[in-house]
């Protein structure tokens, strides 16, 4: 069998030296791809003669976004060990849980961030002192590409992280997956605003241009103000831009917001949760093509909206699309068994973009696949014309006088209240009804919301049984980095 070898900083250093790559949106420099190569092959060097050629050791992060951490992840391919990003949000008895089970064999970390006690750590700042110009590691460092590259820890919204194996060959089909589905190419530019320790960040939004030989320019993180400035900025140019809906949500409510600030956008691409239909006709009627898609650690990236078509966009609006050219899907019942079109199941995807399992977690794993088919535990439904709709997740349904309530319905109907800026569902135990629902409500800046408010627009839009028994307006709602609602802490706080 001949090893498959696809390095594309590498391709693209040889045809588009010149060409920018990664950019810091704090500094405003430019790395061009031929720096980018080197830079990688230092790194890459000098991890082989710390620990050897193809040695499989882990190689941690503990820091905010930064180029740095992308040349890492690369050169840890190029020396064949496996790069393991940490959330530097994590407390640190939640690391040091991640260090025990990942067993790094170093973990790089910004000067703010302190390594776990026992650990072997180094600053990053302190690493390009330890490299040699011009060292290249020998090609036979590499691992074989169906083995494990990049070890993702779930962000965690059920509490309990895992660590996702993904290969080269994973990110890969799920990077192509992307670039085909969201028109991407070498005139493409990225803004990075998703943690690096995230999927969305790291392949999503950086090896996906990378893949593409376009560029991205990362940021430390989301910041509402910068990134609508960077968004807005048409000699800047940027063609593509990923977040969370929630994220989006905040951008349109932004003190100053002008739709055209975004209207030179080529897909404003979103994940990560449901994009409320209503989120989504606001964003594509004003000129802005938002394309809803679906991914996870797991799979990377599955599912988008096709983007040339914008009546399409709004006439589909809150479905996650069609599948990408790599993934065959299935939607099947308890039992395993296909539903029928137009029936809510299990969201079920096949294909070479799929992780093989989870990091020490064997057991995790078997109960995760079924004859090689991922069971995502999201519920999802496939319209006539082959759409498909995420519904929620399935451990988030709850049931309420013996009818089945998933929440991210109920959400995306609050979301049509220009005065909510942000909400959350969950179902809470109830002695008549078995399980009722409840919503948290955070009001958008400048306007009033009430409980009866929420609660007569409810009754409007859903079936008596959907409509919460109670609301809460708050001023936040708990989130994992990559934006998502952890509904679990959720419940913890009602006891």
């Amino acid at each position: 069998m001949v090893a498959i070898l696809i390095d594309a900083v590498a391709t693209h250093a040889r045809a588009r030296p010149d060409a920018p790559a990664i950019g810091n949106a704090a500094t405003g420099a430019w790395l061009r791809y031929a720096a980018l190569d080197r830079a990688v092959d230092a790194r890459a060097a000098w991890l082989v003669a710390q620990f050897g050629p193809a040695s499989g050791v882990r190689i941690a992060t503990l820091a905010k976004n930064d180029a740095a951490l992308v040349m890492l992840q690369l050169a840890c391919v190029r020396a064949g060990a496996i790069y393991v990003p940490f959330n530097w949000r994590l407390a640190p008895a939640e690391v040091a849980a991640l260090v025990a089970d990942a067993a790094p064999a170093l973990l790089l970390h910004d000067a703010a961030f302190a390594p776990p006690a026992g650990i072997n750590g180094l600053d990053l700042a302190a690493l390009p002192a330890l490299l040699s110009d011009g060292a290249v590691p020998p090609k036979a460092a590499r691992r074989d590409f169906d083995a494990p590259s990049t070890l993702l820890y779930t962000s965690g919204t059920s509490g309990k992280p895992k660590g996702v194996m993904i290969s080269e060959a994973n990110a890969f089909w799920g990077c192509t997956n992307f670039i085909l589905g969201n028109d991407v190419g070498i005139r493409s530019r990225f803004l990075c605003d998703m943690p690096l320790f995230h999927t969305a960040g790291l392949f999503a939004a950086t090896r996906v241009p990378l893949l593409a030989g376009g560029s991205v320019l990362i940021t430390p993180g989301f910041d509402m103000a910068r990134t609508l400035a960077l968004l807005a900025d048409r000699e800047l140019g940027v063609s593509h831009y990923f977040s969370v809906p929630q994220m989006a949500q905040q951008l349109w409510n932004a003190p100053g917001f002008q739709p055209e600030m975004l209207q030179g956008l080529t897909v404003y691409a979103t994940g990560g949760a449901p994009n409320p239909r209503a989120q989504i006709e606001r964003f594509v009627g004003a000129g802005i093509p938002m394309s809803d898609g679906f991914g996870m650690s797991e799979t990377c990236s599955n599912f988008a909206m096709p983007v040339a078509d914008r009546d399409l966009m709004i006439a589909k609006a809150g479905s996650c699309g069609l599948p990408f050219i790599a993934v065959e899907t299935r939607i099947v019942d308890e039992d395993g068994i296909d539903v029928a079109t137009g029936e809510t199941g299990e969201l079920w995807l096949r294909g070479p973009s799929i992780t093989a399992g989870y990091w020490n977690q064997p057991e995790l794993t078997a109960k995760a696949f079924d004859q090689g088919w991922f069971k995502t535990g999201d519920a999802a439904l496939q319209d006539a014309d082959g759409f498909y709709y995420l519904v929620d997740r399935k451990k988030d349904m709850y049931i309420s006088g013996g009818e089945n309530v998933y929440p991210a319905e109920v959400e995306a109907v609050l979301s049509e209240l220009e005065a909510i800026a942000e909400c959350a569902v969950i179902g809470l135990p109830d002695e008549r009804w078995g399980e009722v629902g409840r919503a948290y409500v955070i009001a958008r800046t400048g306007a009033d919301v009430t409980a009866d408010q929420v609660i007569a627009h409810c009754r409007e839009r859903l079936a008596r049984f959907k409509v919460p028994a109670s609301v809460v307006i708050t001023d936040s709602i708990p989130r994992t980095a990559s934006g998502k609602v952890q509904k679990h802490l959720l419940r913890a706080r009602e006891g």
